[in-house]
């Protein structure tokens, strides 16, 4: 499974229009994503019938909000999901950088059956492991995960073990430095299936196609 991140709407109709499993939509690639524009996923939405996951994050910083962020993020996911977002990307955290449970229940529970995958903030907690299995218990479906390291390579060791440990549980995406130069290192180390890539080389503002097409190869 191979998703693309986009952070404005030009890349996300490249990628739509390309042999991508998923997309992620959000904005400000430099602060690692935030909620993007409700109008531009309604206009994807009619327009693409590829499932597009859309990131609740709406400031940025780390990833401990404040109650009105908080209801704001609420707010926010439930107007996408009406908008018809497939899924949601977000992730809180309390002030001891541990999930915060009582929290991300509550956007799991307001998702109402749509896919939630807890982004990277899990790379930012003291025990990953111990993260997981909050994570299971939650019942988010997937974790984007560099296996709490800056990148997925490496992270590739701990990637592995959370697969073999967590993967009947809960899917682990794959992403933090994702590209068809070391794709297959990570697919073969870590046993992982399922990769997260903004496929955009450097000096490039966009997703590139032909990066694209040799990470799906």
């Amino acid at each position: 499974m191979l998703e693309i991140a986009c952070f404005e709407i030009t890349s996300a109709e490249m990628a739509l229009q390309s042999s991508v499993d998923r997309i992620e939509f959000c904005r400000e690639q430099k602060e690692g994503g935030l909620t993007p524009d409700l109008e531009e996923l309604k206009y994807l939405k009619s327009k693409y019938s590829t499932p597009i996951h859309v990131m609740i994050r709406p400031v940025a910083g780390g990833f401990n909000y404040s109650e009105l962020e908080f209801d704001l993020m609420k707010k926010e996911l439930l107007a996408f999901k009406k908008a018809g977002a497939d899924g949601f990307v977000f992730g809180i955290l309390d002030g001891n950088n541990e999930v915060d449970v009582v929290r991300n229940q509550e956007l799991v529970n307001l998702a109402d059956g749509r896919n939630c995958v807890f982004h990277r903030a899990i790379d930012r907690t003291p025990d990953i492991f111990a993260a997981m299995e909050k994570l299971v218990n939650i019942g988010f479906s997937e974790v984007l995960t560099s296996g709490g390291e800056n990148s997925a390579l490496e992270g590739k060791s701990n990637l592995q073990k959370m697969i073999a440990q967590f993967g009947d549980d809960i899917h682990i995406l794959i992403g933090g430095g994702v590209r068809s130069t070391n794709i297959n290192e990570l697919k073969t180390f870590t046993k992982g299936n399922r990769f997260h890539s903004s496929a955009v080389l450097p000096y490039e503002q966009f997703v590139n196609i032909d990066e694209i097409k040799k990470l799906r190869k």
